[in-house]
């Protein structure tokens, strides 16, 4: 018999999880809490739920007779959702709070490396402007800046002089622009290389690696402006060879999973590795304790197994299966963002209707849209509601030509309002 999920969270993140449960045979209904009104064309069913309300979702969850819960988003992580769910007899694919520090805060997630020997750029901790001020004048530039609790994607300066470095200081301590994730800094040495995010599926002393993927934090094209939550994403890499990926799983991810089981701190839920490709070997920029956005909507796409199946057999301790489509095809995501995004989003305007471009061109068994920032108006059509409103993904024989399939949609549609990176994907041809 088909099972309920509940999965929590509201962005494309979550409409990408929600969405492949359901392709599934395991799933046969999905609710999502909060949601979005873009998800509901899926089969979704979403339900005004505050992912802070834990006594609420877990009323809910013993109303609607739920088998199990997925807990999308850093924040209830962060705030024991799954050890509130677990202490009231519920099954919740997450970490727990404890887990959840290895992304909740840069020092732990730093001190944990250097016990274990993960590679990682050197750093030091400050809990105060003049101490890091300090460190940056005696360290110089380049350096990287970070506040260290969540900052949903946007706490990281890449200072290349220390001009930047001091006012990103100035940002967290002085203007309090991350709140209470700025109350500490890590400074730590600038790694010149390319990014790429490796995620796994984690069971305590367990884990299952899934493809890489490379996202693009930067707002604008050529990686000029901004820090976002990530404007696109795409999978696989042709410029990050196999022997890379297998001695960042040997270095990087089998030492964290067996290092945090081994310290009394198992960790059970997608473990997302952010990582650079140095001279020295990968190394660890950061990790988070979720699925990564945009990196999930390319990477669940190429799944060919049964998703539900997979984390129903985790939960279980038993031995789960996941299988991916092979390197031949690409998988390439593009964020549609609100004007003014990340600073200050412009919101409120008309979505545009990529669905009936995608319709158009008769390539909807192969492109999807996954929608993150988005209300319904009055009349019932989807206006922006923050910085990036949607995904829009597809899969194709070669990389140029999803590029190219994506950027036609895009291009010829009226998207006042909103912006788009045009170069999605460019670091694999260069």
């Amino acid at each position: 018999m088909a099972h309920t999920v509940l999965v929590i969270g509201s962005g494309a993140r979550e409409h990408a999880i929600a969405y492949t449960l359901l392709k599934g045979q395991t799933v046969g209904k999905v609710y999502c809490a909060p949601g979005n009104p873009g998800m509901v064309a899926d089969g979704i069913t979403v339900i005004q739920l505050a992912q802070t309300n834990h006594a609420a979702i877990i009323d809910f969850v013993k109303d609607k007779s739920i088998d199990w819960v997925f807990v999308g988003p850093e924040n209830p992580l962060m705030e024991g959702l799954v050890d509130d769910l677990t202490a009231a007899g519920i099954k919740a694919f997450g970490p727990t709070r404890q887990a959840a520090q290895i992304e909740g805060s840069k020092t732990f997630a730093k001190q944990l490396m250097h016990r274990h020997h993960v590679p990682t750029a050197k750093y030091e901790s400050f809990d105060n402007l003049a101490d890091a001020l300090a460190y940056v004048k005696s360290h110089g530039a380049p350096i990287v800046v970070k506040a260290d609790g969540l900052a949903a994607g946007k706490g990281v300066t890449v200072a290349m002089n220390e001009d930047t470095a001091r006012a990103a200081l100035t940002d967290i301590f002085v203007d309090n622009k991350f709140g209470s994730a700025g109350s500490s800094v890590v400074l730590e040495d600038f790694l010149q290389g390319q990014e790429f995010s490796l995620m796994s599926f984690v069971n305590k002393n367990h884990f299952w690696t899934m493809p890489v993927s490379q996202d693009h934090k930067r707002a604008y094209d050529g990686d000029l402006g901004p820090n976002t939550g990530g404007m696109g994403a795409y999978s696989p890499l042709p410029q990050i060879s196999n022997e890379t990926v297998q001695t960042a799983i040997n270095t990087i991810v089998k030492p964290t999973v067996e290092g945090m089981n081994a310290e009394g701190i198992p960790f059970t839920g997608i473990l997302y590795a952010g990582l650079i490709a140095t001279a020295d070997g990968p190394q660890v920029i950061e990790f988070n304790a979720r699925f990564g956005d945009p990196e999930t909507e390319v990477v669940l796409p190429r799944l060919t197994s049964d998703l539900g199946a997979g984390i129903e057999a985790i939960l279980s301790d038993q031995e789960p299966v996941f299988t991916w489509e092979d390197n031949q095809r690409t998988t390439l995501g593009v964020v549609l963002a609100s004007d003014g995004y990340p600073d200050h989003s412009h919101t409120g305007s008309l979505v545009p209707d990529l669905q009936s471009a995608i319709n158009q061109a008769g390539i909807e068994e192969s492109t999807h849209i996954f929608y993150a920032g988005v209300k319904n108006s009055a009349a019932g059509e989807l206006l922006s509601s923050s910085g990036r409103v949607l995904l829009i993904e597809t899969t194709a024989d070669s990389l140029p030509e999803a590029q190219e399939r994506l950027y036609s949609i895009l291009d010829s549609t009226h998207t006042d309002g909103f912006f788009y990176r045009h170069d999605i994907g460019a670091k694999a041809l260069a």
